[in-house]
């Protein structure tokens, strides 16, 4: 469907139903809420742009993270 490789910050392939881990702090916007490093994300989905996967994590649902900051867990 669509041949964007969407890659985590080691260089590897993700795929829609992956789990990644935070590699850095990330501040939520809008919220007052933290992502801590080492968060792991599961069943993140990819969005037809290399570098932003979509996923929900327990305190915020719908987010958008950049793949600079994710590595494949």
């Amino acid at each position: 469907m669509n041949d964007v490789i969407t890659k985590d910050s080691n260089g590897n392939a993700l795929q829609d139903g992956d789990s990644v881990t935070l590699i850095k702090d990330l501040k939520v916007k809008g919220t007052s809420e933290t992502l801590k490093r080492g968060t792991l994300v599961k069943n993140i989905r990819l969005t037809g742009r290399p570098d932003e996967v979509e996923c929900n994590t327990k305190k915020v649902k719908g987010l958008v993270l950049k793949t600079q900051f994710l590595k494949k867990a």
